[in-house]
This record gives C-alpha cells, sequence and structure tokens, in this order.
C-alpha cells in the first residue's frame, strides 16, 4: 500500500466527482451515499485537474456537513486498486462521467410510453 492510499482518518471519506461546478467546485457523490459540495483545495488548483466520474479523497468539515475538501485524486489504476482491497463499494464505478452512472442509477428504462402505431 502506497501513502496515497492508507488507512483513512475519521473525517475523510472517498467520493466520486459528478460535475463540475467551476470556480474550484464540484458536486461529489460520498459512498456514504450523500452528495456533497467539494472544494479543491489551493495546492491541487491548475496543477492537478480533476474531471466528472474521477475518484477522491476528500475531508468532512467539522463545521458544515453538506461541504467537503478535496484532498487527493486518485488515478484510474489506484481507484481500481482500491475496489480490489476493499476500500470501495463494488458498485463504485471506475471512469464514468455520467451523472446516473456515478451515482448509481441505472437507466434501463427508455420506453416513455408513447406507441407511434396508435397515431
Amino acid at each position: 500500500m502506497t501513502t496515497k492510499q492508507r488507512p483513512l482518518s475519521e473525517d475523510q471519506e472517498y467520493a466520486q466527482v459528478v460535475r463540475m461546478l467551476g470556480n474550484g467546485r464540484c458536486e461529489c457523490f460520498c459512498y456514504d451515499g450523500v452528495t456533497r459540495l467539494g472544494h479543491i483545495r489551493g495546492k491541487m488548483r491548475k496543477k492537478i485537474w480533476i474531471t466528472a466520474g474521477d475518484i477522491v479523497l476528500v475531508g468532512k468539515r467539522d463545521f458544515q456537513d453538506e461541504k467537503v475538501d478535496i484532498l487527493h485524486k486518485y488515478s484510474a489504476d489506484e481507484a481500481r486498486n482500491l475496489k480490489q482491497y476493499g476500500e470501495l463499494p463494488e458498485t463504485a464505478r471506475i471512469n464514468e462521467t455520467a451523472v446516473d452512472q456515478a451515482m448509481g442509477f441505472a437507466n434501463d428504462d427508455d420506453d416513455i410510453g408513447i406507441d407511434f402505431d396508435d397515431i
């Protein structure tokens, strides 16, 4: 295990970026089931590019439960290792950028009920 894949402290959690909001902010789906506003810390800005679908390490704030700070971005290989070690849930999808896929929703029902033969 590398230093980047060390055990989490109680105020840290793994999350997946759902979408970028701009100005160093993004919407993160934490693996405790809560969607939170993520803030990219200053050391990472303009050096490490974060996109939708990335697996990140976030630090929870003591005073704001709905906001987290992004501490580290995991590469695809590191994220696969985390999933293999059991740190990420089996439902975690690595390198998928769709919002519904990142949050675990399946869009299998494409039938919206319109039958063109009846028209």
